[in-house]
């Protein structure tokens, strides 16, 4: 079985196409997160898999991010989809938008990031993480179809699965950051080391520990992000696929297929 497009779940978005096949998928580096159900969106094969589990079952730092991104490029995948949940650390950036992630902070640890391994030591750029030309295409989309829209921002990526302090919190909003999230590292490095155009959707569902300064606020919890992400859920599904039927029928992205072009040393 073989796919053009892939797309991963996130909190509250477990499900995409209506009438699939599912297809489990071995890696060489174990299970992914569930079985990878295979649809048509138009003239393009499509493969859905909730990076969590169909059932949530899997925490941000149990994810086996490796196996996940590897059976996407083992169907063939080229164009890859990671939407999210995220909280704003921004006022400006408020619950119900959406944000087009150009860069990522890596706060995680302990998390295997790589396929290189050796024997050839290989070093691939991160220096811009994210597919250029899916997120122009993404944009496009998002604009016509009026959605409230940030084209570009950084989202800083912990560990989970605890929320921050209100310190870590004061302190990644000092740095200009505009997001916060536990599952774009390594998800986005990954697809770069294999040459698949990968390209994040941020859903804002609240504001990270509350809006700094109001004490009347309490700090999010994971109920909440899940009803906001699914108040949304039919907004991202329709944009993704308005997405998916806008794709070229060849990838001409300048970046992201070439990211081993003078990576390797010897």
């Amino acid at each position: 079985m073989q796919a053009d497009v892939g797309v991963f779940g996130g909190s509250g978005f477990y499900r995409l196409l209506d009438d699939v096949q599912e297809h489990r998928v071995e890696t060489p580096y174990g299970p992914p997160s569930d079985d990878v159900a295979v649809g048509r969106v138009g003239d393009k094969r499509v493969a859905f898999l909730p990076r969590h589990g169909r059932r949530h079952t899997l925490p941000p730092h149990r994810i086996n991010y490796r196996a996940n991104v590897w059976a996407m490029k083992q169907l063939g995948v080229r164009w890859l989809f990671g939407p999210c949940a995220v909280g704003s650390l921004q006022p400006h950036v408020r619950p119900g938008d959406f944000v087009l992630c150009d860069q990522f902070v890596d706060r995680t640890w302990g998390r295997p990031d790589t396929f290189y391994d050796g024997p050839v030591t290989t070093h691939v750029s991160a220096a811009d993480p994210y597919c250029p030309t899916l997120r122009t295409l993404v944009a496009q989309v998002a604009r016509a179809r009026d959605l409230p829209l940030h084209e570009r921002g950084t989202v800083v990526v912990i560990q989970g699965p605890r929320f921050s302090t209100r310190a870590e919190s004061r302190w990644f909003r000092s740095q200009g950051w505009e997001v916060i999230n536990m599952t774009q590292y390594p998800e986005a490095h990954l697809a770069r080391e294999l040459g698949i155009c990968y390209v994040n959707i941020s859903l804002v569902t609240d504001y990270d520990v509350g809006v700094e300064g109001d004490p009347h606020r309490a700090p999010v919890t994971a109920q909440e992000v899940v009803e906001q992400f699914a108040a949304n859920n039919a907004k991202l599904r329709e944009l993704i696929l308005d997405a998916i039927q806008r794709l070229p029928q060849t990838n001409d992205c300048p970046l992201c297929p070439r990211a081993l072009d003078r990576a390797r040393v010897g």
